[in-house]
């Protein structure tokens, strides 16, 4: 599974960030690893680092699951570790509903 990380000019993409961010949804996403080719992960900070809402930080997970359509989850929190872990577990009830329904079918 490939991990692309994309971030606004807001937030700096280093390094650790990048190892950070990769391994975490590595680990998120390890059970479906042989059916995800590649994951984008976008990090945001809708208001520009003001601070007028408390959950300002955005993450976006966008999934290419093999024969299937891109899945894509969006989640808001305050800091860019609960806006990845909200966004990996919705990606991963999203993921396994529907290769739920496809088993099904």
């Amino acid at each position: 599974m490939q991990v692309q990380i994309h971030t606004d000019h807001h937030i700096e993409g280093t390094d650790a960030m990048g190892k950070w961010v990769s391994s975490a949804v590595q680990e998120a996403l390890a059970r479906f690893s042989g059916q995800i080719s590649r994951v984008e992960v976008h990090l945001s900070d809708e208001n520009g680092g003001k601070k007028t809402s408390p959950e300002n930080k955005q993450c976006v997970l966008e999934a290419r699951l093999d024969g299937h359509q891109p899945l894509a989850v969006k989640h808001h929190a305050a800091n860019l570790n609960q806006a990845l872990d909200g966004a990996a577990d919705k990606l991963l009830r999203l993921i396994e509903n529907t290769l739920g329904r496809t088993a099904r079918v």
